[in-house]
């Protein structure tokens, strides 16, 4: 399979969305949007030239959208192989481009958030540790902190004192999301739709900088819904899931 790189002059022609098949769809606009505004900090999207979910993509972790420590490494977003592509090889096609170029680059090592088992939205822990990945931290109530150093000795990373603290956060419903997952652009309206629909309050906060992603409450600001500081779920909800935890709330 042929690899490539997006940038500046070919992301608007290159398929980036995932499932999402529809180019004027407004969920690729959101997403080709964000993107566009990390090219230039250092992001690389690298994708199979195919229409489907076949890419990895991954920044200096200095300007990930993540509440991380990891100083010198190299932070993975998203690695996503599936479909009639799972089995192929190309998951490790992908991060070893990854390692290449990162060692290139003088990188200290890779870091991906994950999960004490297998969950949607973060990067299957078994495959990762499988190519050498160990944990570095935790953070309530399953995520993971996966690194796999260039060199032994290596200062490990962690999460920031955000994800422990959580401090200030208002009673009720809190949702987090930025614009990094094309879905958040359709669903986050959607969600918003039901809960005023049932009268549930829903406080819904997008992160819309650098800075408040690393300061965040959650390890995964893509997404992160809370109920009276606690988190319910990291995973993109639809309408109908999201009613259910409504209900299961007396709303």
């Amino acid at each position: 399979m042929e690899l490539i790189t997006v940038t500046h002059d070919n992301i608007e022609r290159e398929h980036i969305c995932c499932a999402i098949a529809n180019e004027k769809d407004m969920q690729v606009a959101s997403k080709k949007s964000w993107l566009k505004e990390r090219l230039d900090e250092g992001l690389v999207f690298l994708k199979g030239n195919v229409r489907g979910k076949c890419f990895i993509e991954y920044i200096p972790a200095e300007y990930a959208w993540a509440p991380v420590e990891a100083k010198g490494y190299m932070y993975i977003d998203c690695l996503w192989v599936a479909g009639q592509f799972k089995g192929h090889g190309y998951s490790t096609l992908l991060l070893d481009k990854c390692v290449e170029d990162s060692k290139e680059k003088g990188k200290k090592g890779l870091v991906v958030l994950s999960s004490q088992k297998k969950r949607g939205f973060l990067s299957d822990p078994a495959y990762m540790r499988y190519k050498g990945f160990k944990t570095a931290d935790t953070a309530e109530p399953y995520f993971e902190l996966l690194y796999l150093p260039f060199d032994e000795g290596t200062e490990k990373p962690r999460f920031k004192n955000t994800v422990h603290e959580r401090s200030g956060m208002t009673k009720g419903f809190v949702l987090l999301f930025t614009n990094q997952c094309p879905f958040t652009a359709k669903y986050v309206p959607l969600l918003e739709n039901v809960a005023k629909a049932r009268g549930a309050a829903l406080q819904v906060i997008p992160i819309r900088t650098r800075e408040e992603a690393q300061n965040a409450p959650s390890p995964f600001t893509t997404f992160s819904l809370f109920y009276d500081g606690q988190l319910v779920t990291h995973e993109i909800l639809s309408e109908k899931k999201f009613e259910s935890i409504l209900i299961s709330k007396g709303m």
